[in-house]
């Protein structure tokens, strides 16, 4: 297993911790933003390939913001897909 640590941009989130098994979410914690929301994206995506949660995530925007919460998840997991290789 292995935990990635991810800044977000653009959102009211500081910080987001994804544990992975290989490349399946084992548990995702968002520091600061919109707590039940994050908590909901969080337990939504738990057991959940990467691969199957960026496709779900990445686009995704928050009011007028080019960019979300969920957003910022599909970017960090990217990168940890990338870190891996």
């Amino acid at each position: 297993m292995k935990t990635f640590v991810y800044t977000p941009r653009g959102v009211c989130t500081r910080r987001i911790e994804i544990t992975l098994d290989g490349e399946i979410i084992q548990e995702v914690k968002f520091m600061g933003g919109c707590s039940g929301n994050t908590q909901g994206v969080a337990a939504l995506v738990a057991g959940m390939t990467a691969t199957e949660a960026i496709a779900r995530l990445a686009g995704i925007r928050c009011g007028f913001k080019s960019t979300s919460c969920p957003d910022q998840l599909a970017k960090a997991l990217q990168e940890s897909i990338l870190d891996e290789k």
